[in-house]
């Protein structure tokens, strides 16, 4: 985690807290006198120990800033519906273990997915608190077959060595499917296993309306995404343990993690499954059993009664969010990699928008040498002068300059 959090000045933190601090009161209409009484307090708080501690109010409006702000994510329109829990004074692992089990439950709720983060502990100084080691909460194992061969998610090859090395067993013979156990690290950055306990976790069976061949392949997908491998961010504190989720974009299931090459590869199995030609002759036939796939998704979901959006309808929602950001005088950060479907994508109008990614605070990140690098706050919402405009672009870039490892 040492290596992963993000390496500010004092200075650069303070300007971090003040930023924030103006946008959160200008958002709930607090007066002058408010204002300068908190910044006092908290530029105190800096200068003493390095640090400040956020009231319930502002961690909550943090937390759906930074979901606002992120430019990676295509599902911003309900930004404001976060559902925050605040659970900073929960700092033991069983404890931790114990509200991510009521996190799960929560979020799941009767199908209907409800987008919940629960925020813990945060960096005080060169204090660490316990953190979650895995990406997600609910992974699938990979397993390495004696022919050479693997079973399951691809991309979790290492996840799965590095749980049966602590004891974890698959409950039967390896499959596809296998849930493994997620890790956390307490404070002595011991590393410590927790298996997510029997029926807590929601699975979809996936079978294409008209097609039953799709059956036999016998696939299956978790209902909620619970993201835990990223660090939230709001007016330079930094929260390494602060666990989210929303709900599933079909495309991120039949598009991706049954498709892509390094994670479970079905497009040959789906095709043959559906009688799809593969040969030369038909070169579509990857468009075709991805198409297929994505609606055997999203009607199993739908027949669940699960929560879930298409891509059609997701790239719509974007559009009413970026208008409406733009209305509020404020503007979009947007990765085109990332907020572009990966499905039908030049028949969506997001596809022809120009993006830019500013990387503003509050905000979510991976780690320092990755996104964390060009955090920083963004004044480019406000009116500026020439002369401000340049100062801006000069201080971001010596600032990136001052934070790259060298």
């Amino acid at each position: 985690m040492h290596r992963r959090l993000r390496r500010i000045s004092k200075r650069e933190r303070k300007e971090e807290a003040r930023a924030f601090l103006e946008e959160y009161h200008a958002s709930i209409g607090a007066s002058a006198a408010d204002h300068s009484r908190r910044w006092a307090d908290v530029r105190r708080s800096l200068s003493k120990f390095g640090w400040y501690e956020h009231t319930p109010q502002e961690l909550a409006y943090g937390a759906r800033v930074a979901w606002r702000n992120h430019g990676r994510c295509i599902g911003r329109l309900y930004w404001e519906s976060l559902e925050v829990f605040d659970c900073r004074n929960i700092e033991k692992p069983d404890d931790i273990a114990a509200r991510m089990e009521q996190h799960l439950r929560d979020a799941n709720s009767d199908g209907r997915i409800r987008s919940i983060i629960s925020v813990f502990a945060p960096v005080k100084g060169d204090e660490h608190p316990a953190w979650i080691e895995s990406e997600q909460l609910t992974q699938y194992a990979c397993h390495q077959l004696p022919d050479g061969t693997v079973l399951g998610d691809r991309q979790n090859i290492e996840v799965t060595r590095i749980a049966e090395l602590m004891g974890w067993k698959p409950p039967g013979e390896p499959g596809q499917f296998d849930i493994l156990p997620w890790f956390l690290r307490d404070k002595a950055d011991r590393r410590l296993r927790y298996d997510l306990k029997p029926g807590s976790v929601r699975e979809v069976a996936i079978r294409h309306p008209t097609h039953t061949g799709l059956d036999d392949l016998g696939l299956r997908w978790y209902t909620v995404p619970i993201v835990t491998g990223m660090i939230l961010t709001i007016g330079g504190i930094d929260y390494p343990c602060a666990p989210f989720n929303g709900f599933y974009l079909c495309t991120e299931i039949a598009s991706r993690d049954f498709a892509d090459v390094k994670r479970y590869n079905l497009l040959p199995a789906v095709a043959r499954a559906l009688g799809i030609e593969t040969g030369s002759h038909n070169p579509l036939w990857k468009d075709e059993a991805l198409t297929e796939l994505n609606r055997a998704v999203l009607a199993s979901y739908n027949d669940a009664k699960v929560t879930i959006v298409d891509h059609h309808t997701v790239a719509s929602q974007y559009m009413t969010f970026h208008g409406r950001e733009q209305a509020a005088g404020r503007r979009v950060a947007g990765d085109w990699r990332w907020i572009v479907p990966p499905q039908a994508s030049a028949a969506f109008d997001v596809f022809h928008l120009r993006m830019r990614n500013f990387h503003p605070v509050p905000n979510y990140y991976r780690s320092r040498g990755e996104d964390g690098l060009r955090l920083m706050p963004w004044y480019g919402d406000r009116y500026r002068r020439r002369w401000q405009r340049w100062s801006d672009r000069i201080a971001r870039r010596w600032k990136i300059w001052k934070r790259m490892p060298w």
